[in-house]
Protein backbone atom coordinates (compact mmCIF):
# COMPACT_ATOMS: atom_id res chain seq x y z
CA UNK A 1 0.00 0.00 0.00
CA UNK A 2 2.72 2.41 0.96
CA UNK A 3 4.37 1.96 -2.48
CA UNK A 4 1.07 2.82 -4.18
CA UNK A 5 0.87 6.12 -2.30
CA UNK A 6 4.44 7.01 -3.32
CA UNK A 7 3.71 6.22 -6.96
CA UNK A 8 0.50 8.19 -6.71
CA UNK A 9 2.39 11.20 -5.28
CA UNK A 10 5.00 10.95 -8.05
CA UNK A 11 2.22 10.82 -10.63
CA UNK A 12 0.54 13.88 -9.10
CA UNK A 13 3.86 15.74 -9.04
CA UNK A 14 4.42 14.91 -12.73
CA UNK A 15 0.96 16.11 -13.63
CA UNK A 16 1.48 19.27 -11.56
CA UNK A 17 4.86 19.85 -13.26
CA UNK A 18 3.32 19.36 -16.69
CA UNK A 19 0.47 21.75 -15.85
CA UNK A 20 2.98 24.32 -14.63
CA UNK A 21 5.02 23.96 -17.83
CA UNK A 22 1.90 24.32 -19.98
CA UNK A 23 0.84 27.43 -18.04
CA UNK A 24 4.14 29.07 -18.98
CA UNK A 25 3.74 28.28 -22.70
CA UNK A 26 1.43 31.20 -23.52
CA UNK A 27 4.41 33.51 -22.92
CA UNK A 28 6.10 31.75 -25.85
CA UNK A 29 3.11 32.06 -28.17
CA UNK A 30 2.90 34.33 -31.15
CA UNK A 31 2.12 37.98 -30.39
CA UNK A 32 -0.74 39.71 -32.18
CA UNK A 33 1.57 41.79 -34.38
CA UNK A 34 3.89 38.88 -35.29
CA UNK A 35 4.09 37.77 -38.90
CA UNK A 36 3.98 34.00 -39.28
CA UNK A 37 4.16 31.80 -42.35
CA UNK A 38 6.29 30.11 -44.95
CA UNK A 39 9.10 32.46 -45.92
CA UNK A 40 10.72 32.97 -49.28
CA UNK A 41 14.17 34.51 -49.65
CA UNK A 42 14.63 37.89 -51.32
CA UNK A 43 18.31 38.22 -50.42
CA UNK A 44 20.65 37.28 -47.57
CA UNK A 45 18.90 39.50 -45.00
CA UNK A 46 15.42 40.00 -46.47
CA UNK A 47 12.56 37.52 -46.60
CA UNK A 48 8.94 37.64 -47.65
CA UNK A 49 5.95 36.17 -45.83
CA UNK A 50 2.43 36.50 -47.28
CA UNK A 51 3.67 39.15 -49.73
CA UNK A 52 5.21 41.27 -46.97
CA UNK A 53 8.94 42.04 -47.19
CA UNK A 54 10.80 41.70 -43.91
CA UNK A 55 14.34 42.93 -43.27
CA UNK A 56 16.13 40.89 -40.60
CA UNK A 57 16.96 43.12 -37.63
CA UNK A 58 20.52 43.67 -36.42
CA UNK A 59 22.41 42.01 -39.26
CA UNK A 60 23.68 42.96 -42.69
CA UNK A 61 24.33 40.40 -45.43
CA UNK A 62 26.27 41.11 -48.64
CA UNK A 63 24.28 42.63 -51.48
CA UNK A 64 23.36 40.38 -54.43
CA UNK A 65 25.85 42.21 -56.68
CA UNK A 66 28.61 42.12 -54.07
CA UNK A 67 31.72 40.03 -54.53
CA UNK A 68 34.01 38.59 -51.86
CA UNK A 69 37.29 36.69 -52.09
CA UNK A 70 37.51 33.10 -50.90
CA UNK A 71 40.47 31.51 -49.13
CA UNK A 72 42.27 31.17 -52.52
CA UNK A 73 41.68 34.89 -53.20
CA UNK A 74 39.24 34.11 -56.02
CA UNK A 75 36.17 36.33 -56.37
CA UNK A 76 32.75 34.81 -55.72
CA UNK A 77 29.23 36.19 -55.41
CA UNK A 78 28.95 36.30 -51.62
CA UNK A 79 25.55 38.02 -51.75
CA UNK A 80 24.14 35.14 -53.75
CA UNK A 81 25.87 32.67 -51.42
CA UNK A 82 24.19 34.27 -48.38
CA UNK A 83 20.75 34.11 -50.04
CA UNK A 84 21.32 30.49 -51.07
CA UNK A 85 22.38 29.55 -47.52
CA UNK A 86 19.21 31.16 -46.11
CA UNK A 87 17.04 29.33 -48.67
CA UNK A 88 18.82 26.11 -47.73
CA UNK A 89 18.02 26.69 -44.06
CA UNK A 90 14.32 27.12 -44.88
CA UNK A 91 14.42 23.99 -47.03
CA UNK A 92 16.20 21.90 -44.37
CA UNK A 93 14.01 23.01 -41.46
CA UNK A 94 10.45 23.10 -42.72
CA UNK A 95 8.76 25.18 -40.04
CA UNK A 96 6.82 28.41 -40.34
CA UNK A 97 8.93 31.50 -39.77
CA UNK A 98 7.82 33.80 -36.95
CA UNK A 99 8.88 37.44 -37.20
CA UNK A 100 8.43 39.97 -34.40
CA UNK A 101 8.44 43.51 -35.83
CA UNK A 102 10.92 45.97 -34.33
CA UNK A 103 10.78 48.91 -36.75
CA UNK A 104 10.32 50.02 -40.37
CA UNK A 105 13.26 50.81 -42.64
CA UNK A 106 13.69 53.67 -45.11
CA UNK A 107 12.04 51.57 -47.84
CA UNK A 108 8.94 50.86 -45.75
CA UNK A 109 9.87 47.24 -45.06
CA UNK A 110 9.15 45.72 -41.69
CA UNK A 111 12.37 45.19 -39.72
CA UNK A 112 11.99 42.18 -37.43
CA UNK A 113 13.72 39.48 -35.46
CA UNK A 114 12.71 36.18 -37.01
CA UNK A 115 12.91 32.58 -35.90
CA UNK A 116 12.15 29.17 -37.33
CA UNK A 117 9.05 28.20 -35.38
CA UNK A 118 7.96 29.43 -31.98
CA UNK A 119 10.19 29.24 -30.11
CA UNK A 120 12.92 28.49 -32.56
CA UNK A 121 16.41 29.44 -33.60
CA UNK A 122 17.04 33.11 -34.40
CA UNK A 123 17.63 33.33 -38.15
CA UNK A 124 19.87 36.42 -37.85
CA UNK A 125 22.06 34.63 -35.33
CA UNK A 126 22.34 31.61 -37.63
CA UNK A 127 23.37 33.77 -40.61
CA UNK A 128 26.04 35.61 -38.59
CA UNK A 129 27.33 32.45 -36.87
CA UNK A 130 27.81 30.79 -40.26
CA UNK A 131 29.57 33.78 -41.81
CA UNK A 132 26.79 34.71 -44.26
CA UNK A 133 26.01 38.06 -42.60
CA UNK A 134 27.60 40.48 -40.17
CA UNK A 135 26.45 41.80 -36.83
CA UNK A 136 25.41 45.38 -37.57
CA UNK A 137 26.28 47.11 -34.29
CA UNK A 138 24.67 50.38 -35.41
CA UNK A 139 21.33 48.60 -34.95
CA UNK A 140 22.01 45.40 -32.99
CA UNK A 141 24.01 47.01 -30.17
CA UNK A 142 26.27 43.94 -30.41
CA UNK A 143 23.59 41.25 -30.03
CA UNK A 144 25.30 39.02 -32.60
CA UNK A 145 28.87 40.01 -31.71
CA UNK A 146 29.74 36.63 -30.14
CA UNK A 147 28.31 34.73 -33.11
CA UNK A 148 30.40 36.88 -35.46
CA UNK A 149 33.55 36.36 -33.42
CA UNK A 150 32.97 32.59 -33.60
CA UNK A 151 32.48 32.69 -37.39
CA UNK A 152 35.63 34.77 -37.82
CA UNK A 153 37.71 32.50 -35.58
CA UNK A 154 36.50 29.40 -37.46
CA UNK A 155 36.86 31.09 -40.90
CA UNK A 156 33.25 30.31 -41.80
CA UNK A 157 31.56 31.87 -44.81
CA UNK A 158 32.91 35.31 -45.74
CA UNK A 159 35.52 35.03 -42.98
CA UNK A 160 37.39 32.39 -45.02
CA UNK A 161 38.69 35.16 -47.27
CA UNK A 162 38.24 38.91 -47.62
CA UNK A 163 35.22 41.15 -48.05
CA UNK A 164 33.90 44.67 -47.69
CA UNK A 165 31.23 45.21 -45.06
CA UNK A 166 27.87 45.44 -46.85
CA UNK A 167 27.21 48.96 -45.49
CA UNK A 168 30.57 50.13 -46.91
CA UNK A 169 29.85 48.42 -50.23
CA UNK A 170 26.47 50.21 -50.56
CA UNK A 171 28.04 53.58 -49.72
CA UNK A 172 30.74 53.04 -52.38
CA UNK A 173 28.19 52.08 -55.06
CA UNK A 174 25.95 55.02 -54.07
CA UNK A 175 28.96 57.34 -54.50
CA UNK A 176 29.34 56.10 -58.08
CA UNK A 177 31.75 53.22 -57.64
CA UNK A 178 31.55 50.11 -59.79
CA UNK A 179 30.31 46.98 -58.06
CA UNK A 180 33.58 45.06 -58.61
CA UNK A 181 35.75 47.94 -57.36
CA UNK A 182 33.52 48.52 -54.33
CA UNK A 183 33.62 44.80 -53.48
CA UNK A 184 37.37 44.34 -53.45
CA UNK A 185 38.96 44.82 -50.08
CA UNK A 186 41.64 42.16 -50.42
CA UNK A 187 44.45 44.61 -49.63
CA UNK A 188 42.63 46.07 -46.64
CA UNK A 189 41.71 42.94 -44.72
CA UNK A 190 43.90 39.99 -43.71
Amino acid sequence: MKGGKIISKIGINRIFGLALAVSVLPALEVRADDIVGQASVIDGDTIEIHGQRIRLWGIDAPESTQLCRNDDSNLYQCGRTAATALAGLFWAIKRPVTCSPVDRDQYGRTVATCSLGTPGPDIGHWLVANGHALDWPKYSKGKYEDAQRGAEKASRGMWAGSFVEPWRYRACVKAGGRAAACSDDANDRR
